[in-house]
C-alpha cells in the first residue's frame, strides 16, 4: 500500500559517501547534498556532530539516517524526526533494553505518508518482521529471547479500528502490551500432548494506521502524528530497487556501531526529563543519543519532553479525568477555596467555561452522575453536607481533592515576584 501524496522526482543518493564506524576504516565524513525534503531541515539542537572520536562516528551516522528519513517523508516536527531516528537506531540494541518502545505512526486520514515512513523504517531497523495479517501464533513463534526481531504492522486500524474488531484481536493487543517489558512471556498449549509452552513476547514494534491505536498501546509508544503534505512540501519518490540498498547499508553500519556498545548501554541509567511509563518508553532512545554524543543527547531529551507532554492528555478518557480535576481546582480557587461546595455549583461553574468540554459532555452537558463517574477512580464521591443557612445538599469537600490534585494535576504557576522586594 502506498498512502503518500503525489511526489516529485528525485535522484538516488546511493552514491553518498560512507560514514565512519568505530572499528572500520574511515571513508570520509561528508554527507550528500540535501534532497527535496532536506533543503529546509535545521537540526533543533545545533550541530549534532560536534564531538570527538569515537562518538563522532555515531553522531554522524545518526545525522545521516535523519537526513535519509527526511528525504522520503515529511514529519510533523524536528522532534518527531529526531524520535524516529533514535527509535530506528535503538532497535539494533534490543537485547540491552529493559523496555521495548513501540513506534505508533498515526494519521487522521489516508495518504499522509504512514506507509512510506514504515517503508523507510523497515529497511533500516534490526531484523524487520512484517506482520500484516499474521496470526498471533506465528508472531509468538517468531520472537526469540536472544535475537528478537522488530515487528512492523501496517494498516493497524484494520486490527484495532473499532471496538468490535479490536475485541476479536485481543491476542495481538495482549502481545504488544506484554512485549513492551522484558520477562512477560505468553503461555500456550501446544502439540498432541497439550503441553504448556512458554513464548517470549519482548520485541520492539512499529505500527502505522489511521486514527489512534488502543490506549494501552499508545501509552507504550513514541507517537508520531503524521500529517498530509502541504502543497509546498516536497519529498523524494521511493523506489525499492533503487533506494533499499542504500538504506540497508545504513542498517549495517548502525549494527556495526551499536553492537559493541551493548554492555555500555545496559549499564546506563540516563537522567530522564519524564517519569514512569514515558521514561521507560523513551529511555532506549535517550541512551542511544548519549552514546552518539554531539547535539543528540540534548535533542533526544527535548523531543522526549515535548512529545510526552503533547501525548499526556490525548486519550479522551484519561485526558478528561485529569482535566476535570484541574478544572475543579480552578473552581474552588475562584470561590476562595471554601471547605465545601455544592455539586450543583461546581457543575454550573464547569459548564460556564466556554473553552472547556463540560457544556457538551453528555446530551445536556455535564450531569451530577457524569461528574461522579469521572471522579470515581480517584475515590472521590459526593455526600450530604450542611451549608450556611442550615440547608442540606449534595456536595464535595475541599480535602477530598487535595491529594489527587498533588498527584495528577500540573503544578500551579508560581506567583510573580513582588517588584517592591
Amino acid at each position: 500500500m502506498d498512502d503518500t501524496c503525489p511526489e516529485t522526482p528525485a535522484t538516488s543518493d546511493a552514491t553518498s559517501p560512507l560514514v565512519a564506524v568505530p572499528g572500520q576504516p574511515s571513508q570520509g565524513d561528508e554527507t550528500p547534498a540535501p534532497g527535496p525534503a532536506q533543503a529546509a531541515e535545521k537540526p533543533p539542537s545545533g550541530n549534532r556532530e560536534e564531538t570527538t572520536a569515537p562518538e563522532a562516528a555515531g553522531a554522524r551516522l545518526l545525522s545521516e539516517l535523519r537526513r535519509k528519513i527526511a528525504h522520503f517523508v515529511i514529519l510533523p516536527s524536528d522532534h518527531a524526526l529526531d524520535a524516529v531516528t533514535l527509535w530506528v537506531a535503538a532497535t539494533h540494541l534490543q537485547t540491552a533494553w529493559q523496555h521495548a518502545p513501540r513506534l505508533a505512526i498515526t494519521g487522521p486520514v489516508k495518504r499522509c505518508g504512514k506507509s512510506r515512513l514504515l517503508d523507510v523504517v523497515t529497511e533500516t531497523v534490526h531484523a524487520p518482521l512484517i506482520t500484516v495479517n499474521a496470526s498471533p501464533a506465528a508472531i509468538f513463534r517468531s520472537i526469540t529471547d536472544d535475537e528478537p526481531p522488530t515487528l512492523l504492522v501496517d494498516e493497524a486500524d484494520t486490527i484495532f479500528g473499532t471496538a468490535k474488531v479490536a475485541e476479536r484481536n485481543e491476542d495481538p493487543r495482549g502481545l504488544l502490551n506484554a512485549g513492551h517489558q522484558r520477562n512477560r512471556p505468553t503461555l500456550r498449549v501446544t502439540g498432541p500432548n497439550h503441553e504448556v509452552a512458554t513464548f517470549p513476547t519482548f520485541a520492539m514494534a512499529a505500527l502505522a494506521g489511521i486514527g489512534d491505536l488502543p490506549d494501552t498501546i499508545m501509552d507504550r509508544s513514541v507517537v508520531i502524528r503524521i500529517r498530509r503534505r502541504a502543497g509546498a512540501e516536497k519529498v523524494a519518490s521511493f523506489r525499492t530497487a533503487r533506494d533499499t540498498p542504500t538504506l540497508r547499508h545504513v542498517r549495517e553500519r548502525l549494527t556495526a556501531w551499536l553492537r559493541p556498545l551493548k554492555a555500555a548501554a545496559m549499564n546506563r541509567e540516563p537522567v530522564m526529563p519524564v517519569e514512569d511509563r514515558a521514561a521507560d518508553t523513551w529511555e532506549p532512545l535517550v541512551i542511544v543519543a548519549d552514546l552518539a554524543g554531539g547535539g543528540w543527547p540534548e535533542a533526544a531529551r527535548t523531543a522526549c519532553r515535548a512529545m510526552s507532554a503533547h501525548e499526556a492528555g490525548q486519550d479522551e478518557d484519561g485526558g478528561l479525568k485529569v482535566r476535570i480535576l484541574t478544572d475543579i481546582r480552578r473552581v474552588f480557587a475562584d470561590e476562595g477555596d471554601p471547605a465545601i461546595m455544592r455539586t450543583s455549583r461546581i457543575i454550573e461553574a464547569l459548564k460556564a467555561d466556554s473553552e472547556a468540554p463540560w457544556a457538551e459532555h453528555g446530551p445536556h452537558g455535564l450531569s451530577p452522575r457524569g461528574l461522579q463517574l469521572l471522579l470515581k477512580d480517584y475515590g472521590i464521591s459526593s455526600a450530604n453536607h450542611r451549608f450556611p443557612g442550615g440547608a442540606q445538599a449534595k456536595g464535595f469537600a475541599l480535602t477530598q481533592f487535595v491529594d489527587p490534585w498533588n498527584r495528577y494535576c500540573p503544578p500551579l504557576p508560581e506567583a510573580p515576584a513582588d517588584s517592591r522586594d
